[in-house]
């Protein structure tokens, strides 16, 4: 990656991660709270979601700024030589890049997806997309990535909020799932997922859209 790369990436990556945090902070805090094994009232409802905005859109600038210098540099480096350079191997690609950004399974589903959305509605069009078809495309990526791992949302979330000493504080994922599984069913497992849906839809949106524009603007 070349070092004017690098810094748009940089630059691009912290102010998206900044954004998506100043407008999405109070949806996550609900979709937090809506897994709680004590349930929402008693986990705190409505009353302070905004606590704590400023220093998470502070915290987020260097951690996606990080992220997507990673991506970008694998990526291109990936790209650039042996198997990796075959169109059908970019999805992978895209894979390892996403997963070295952010060891999560969730960018490992969002990222592939948008830049296949990216490719092919670019390849429909005949010319590069613009930032706003950019976002669209990291809306419905987010979207779907949110969906399918609600369920390893809600483990964390458990683990996060359990009481020392106990079975579901000693972190065992599988053993959580199955616990919400037995208790609560399917339900259980996708217990927030529409608020968690909504704000990653969107998040997607703001995220990857601010990212190219920024991005774009400063190549």
């Amino acid at each position: 990656m070349e070092r004017r790369e690098f810094i748009a990436s940089l630059v691009a990556g912290g102010c998206a991660g900044m954004c998506v945090d100043l407008t999405l902070f109070p949806l996550d805090t609900i979709k937090t709270r809506l897994q709680s094994q004590q349930g929402f009232a008693k986990a705190g409802g409505l009353r302070g979601i905004y606590a704590g905005v400023p220093s998470a859109a502070i915290g987020s600038f260097p951690n996606a700024a990080a992220f997507f210098v990673t991506y970008e540099s694998t990526k291109a480096r990936l790209g650039a030589r042996g198997a990796f350079s075959d169109p059908y191997i970019t999805p992978v690609t895209h894979m390892l890049a996403a997963s070295l950004g952010e060891i999560i399974p969730f960018s490992l589903v969002q990222f592939p997806l948008w830049e296949y959305l990216k490719t092919h509605w670019s390849w429909r069009q005949g010319h590069t997309l613009s930032s706003w078809q950019a976002a669209v495309c990291g809306a419905f990526a987010g979207a779907v990535a949110a969906l399918v791992t609600t369920p390893l949302d809600v483990a964390k979330t458990r683990i996060m909020l359990a009481k020392a000493g106990t079975s579901t504080a000693r972190g065992n994922i599988l053993s959580v799932l199955l616990h919400v599984w037995k208790n609560k069913g399917l339900m259980g497992l996708f217990s927030g997922s529409i608020p968690r849906v909504m704000s990653i839809s969107l998040g997607g949106f703001i995220f990857l859209g601010a990212y190219e524009q920024v991005r774009s603007t400063l190549l």
